[in-house]
């Protein structure tokens, strides 16, 4: 049974599709997810939790991968990360954070992109708090002229006590719904963790010694697939490699997977039921 996610505006364009797929010369098919799109945002607001912090932090990746592809673009990114340890998203003052000036940036963001609690999505109370706090949190934003993106969480893993291959079924319908009522960006960060471990099951995308944080790689990961959203480009060939630390195996090996994951999430998918 496919799933097609309706109700959202400004779809992506086709050249996402034909971007994230180098080399191909026919046409591709219009995506069935939907999104709105802000064409090569260059102020960007990331807002979450530990999550989006480790490994030096999300934002600082998808900016350097941003200007390895476009180094002309450099001086006009404006990038912020408002992040509090182990915050559910209504912890953020939202208003605070975009309105002009307050954190640092004159102008208004473009693109907010919002991260909430990795529990969220499997507590029947926590996910009408977390969906009402999207659709609040989406006003603000779009008063203010941006757009507004979900993140898609990874999984927990072995050690972490909550661990069950079947909390992503629970976290992707989530975040796809409440993206849909208000026509926002999903950026499947979850599903990419997900597709690495199922080509690679001895990679470490994970702390070891919780099974919840992300390990440098997998926070490279995270960035690629936000990179992949985001801006429409395949990450495949980017020379980012977070200053020779990530091999280039790797490297090539995490931005093929982001790649993959962001094409096949906007086109047909199978329910996890």
């Amino acid at each position: 049974m496919l799933r097609r996610l309706t109700n959202t505006v400004l779809p992506m364009m086709l050249a996402v599709a034909l971007a994230l797929a180098p080399g191909v010369a026919v046409a591709a098919p219009a995506p069935l997810v939907t999104a709105p799109q802000v064409d090569t945002p260059t102020r960007v607001l990331f807002v979450g939790n530990s999550y989006l912090y480790y490994g030096d932090s999300v934002h600082n990746h998808v900016r350097r991968m941003v200007v390895a592809a476009d180094p002309g673009i450099e001086m006009k990114l404006k990038y912020k990360s408002a992040t509090i340890g182990g915050a559910a998203l209504a912890h953020h003052n939202i208003d605070h954070l975009t309105k002009p000036g307050q954190i640092g940036v004159k102008e208004p963001f473009q693109l907010v992109i919002l991260q909430g609690g990795s529990g969220e999505p499997l507590s029947a109370r926590r996910k009408v708090q977390f969906s009402a706090t999207v659709v609040e949190f989406n006003k603000v934003i779009a008063a203010r002229g941006g757009k507004t993106a979900l993140y898609l969480d990874h999984l927990y893993v072995h050690p972490h006590k909550r661990a069950n291959a079947e909390n992503i079924g629970q976290t992707e319908d989530l975040i796809v719904s409440v993206a849909n009522e208000i026509g926002a960006l999903v950026i499947p960060v979850g599903l990419a963790f997900d597709e690495a471990y199922r080509r690679r099951p001895d990679i470490n995308l994970h702390k070891g010694f919780d099974g919840t944080h992300p390990d440098l790689i997998g926070t490279y990961l995270a960035a690629c697939t936000v990179y992949a959203s985001v801006y429409g480009r395949s990450p495949v060939g980017n020379s980012y490699d977070y200053y020779g630390k990530i091999d280039k195996e790797t490297a090539g090996f995490l931005q093929q997977v982001a790649a993959d994951t962001v094409k096949k999430f906007y086109g047909p998918r199978a329910r996890r039921d």
